[in-house]
């Protein structure tokens, strides 16, 4: 009976990206936060009002 997912003893896959080469799931990981902090720039504090002065 197999419970992985995934095949751990398969070679691993990478990306290269010009001088980088990156795990398909790390790339992902990266991506994401990147997602995040850009939007954490750019979207308003919960409760922020303009009116409130």
């Amino acid at each position: 009976m197999n419970l992985l997912a995934i095949d751990l003893n398969a070679p691993a896959t990478y990306v290269t990206l010009g001088p980088f080469t990156v795990s398909p799931g790390n790339l992902v990981m990266i991506l994401t936060g990147m997602v995040l902090f850009v939007a954490a720039l750019f979207l308003p504090f919960p409760g922020h009002d303009e009116d409130k002065r």
